[in-house]
């Protein structure tokens, strides 16, 4: 198939692209034009289950974005949902995009729009350069955190593209089809700068503290690059802790930075970040996320991943049963006090932040 975009050779042979036009719907701007015309504008309450908005939203081969800070007010249990119903073929990005690693060996993600991948103060993911050394993940492109980032505030602010230096002292640009490097137009002596267009990935989750039902997000704490992501992305999905009149939200206006003419769905989900942290709401499961780097992001027995996986995904039914699991109302009362004290909102004078291990058999 032929592409409609002209893109770095170099970076194509270096990734060993062969058919281009893969490539063009991350920044096919005119079709996400399009479709915008035609979203609704009326006020209409778009809450669903969980279930039904990855049924409905997510298809096979969607460039899926990866919103929040790795474990912090990330939709990790929108994610667990999309592995649950199989999708297949999804590309991955995200500033990080450390969660669609998980997904590569049951043939969730097939392709990468590489940044960093890891768990925060855990470990480098081993299992996804073991993926991409077998050939079960196929990178894209290669990203800073900080290009990435320009490329979704283009999209965001309507820019065909941002000029950046961003990337140039590395060899990011020799394996990064999209960005192209020019002179600055407006010195006269040789100044190279990288030109990063806008990025439109299909479909994105993006768990917030408060919503109402017609889509009116609000966020507490960093917001990353998810309101650039809100209105870059062709489908949004926003899970919340909480369902609040919309009067709320009118007559409390803090934190209120996600539209309801961007959302396309809204998903009642408390614990929807969970096993990661939800400011304000509850800190992140620490013995979880040394466990998974350990057993399943080791890469060192695909029985050990598939009986992690099976575990905490593909056997729990929703995030509820997964919080059970992790320790029910006991874990969620600890880890409501972890997160306040670790704000200062809540007296830390002897609050224990030590934890054991919740799964021995993995040992």
């Amino acid at each position: 198939m032929k592409s409609k975009f002209e893109y770095n050779p170099v970076a194509l042979e270096n990734l060993q692209i062969k058919d281009p036009s893969i490539l063009d719907r991350l920044i096919d701007t005119e079709s996400v034009r399009q479709g915008n015309l035609k979203r609704e504008r009326a006020k209409v309450d778009k809450r669903m289950t969980l279930k039904e908005a990855v049924a409905e939203y997510v298809s096979d081969g969607d460039i899926y974005a990866d919103s929040g800070f790795s474990y912090v007010r990330t939709p990790l249990q929108a994610l667990f949902e999309v592995m649950r119903q199989g999708k297949k073929g999804l590309q991955g990005i995200g500033s990080p995009n450390t969660n669609h690693s998980y997904g590569i060996p049951y043939g969730v993600f097939s392709y990468s729009h590489n940044s960093y991948l890891g768990a925060e103060m855990r470990g480098t993911d081993r299992s996804y350069s073991i993926s991409v050394q077998q050939k079960k993940v196929d990178i894209l492109s290669e990203w800073s955190h900080g290009a990435m980032a320009l490329g979704f505030k283009a999209a965001q602010i309507g820019a065909p593209y941002l000029a950046s230096k961003s990337m140039l002292a590395s060899d990011m640009i020799n394996h990064n089809p999209y960005v192209k490097v020019v002179d600055n137009p407006f010195k006269k002596d040789k100044d190279p700068v990288c030109l990063v267009p806008a990025l439109h990935p299909d479909v994105v989750f993006i768990h917030v503290q408060q919503a109402d039902k017609y889509g009116n997000a609000r966020i507490y704490g960093p917001s990353v690059n998810d309101i650039a992501l809100a209105s870059a992305c062709r489908k949004v999905i926003i899970t919340a802790e909480e369902i609040v009149p919309e009067s709320d939200l009118r007559n409390n206006t803090g934190g209120n930075i996600i539209p309801f003419m961007f959302v396309d769905a809204v998903v009642d989900l408390p614990f929807g970040a969970a096993p990661g942290n939800c400011p304000g709401h509850y800190y992140w499961s620490r013995e979880f996320w040394e466990w998974g780097i350990r057993i399943t992001l080791s890469g060192k027995s695909d029985e050990a991943r598939d009986s992690f996986w099976n575990y905490w995904v593909f056997d729990c039914k929703d995030q509820l049963e997964f919080v059970e699991k992790l320790g029910g109302v006991r874990w969620i009362e600890q880890h409501r006090k972890l997160e306040k004290a670790s704000n200062l909102t809540y007296e830390d004078d002897g609050v224990d932040f030590s934890y054991t291990s919740v799964i021995p058999k993995w040992d």
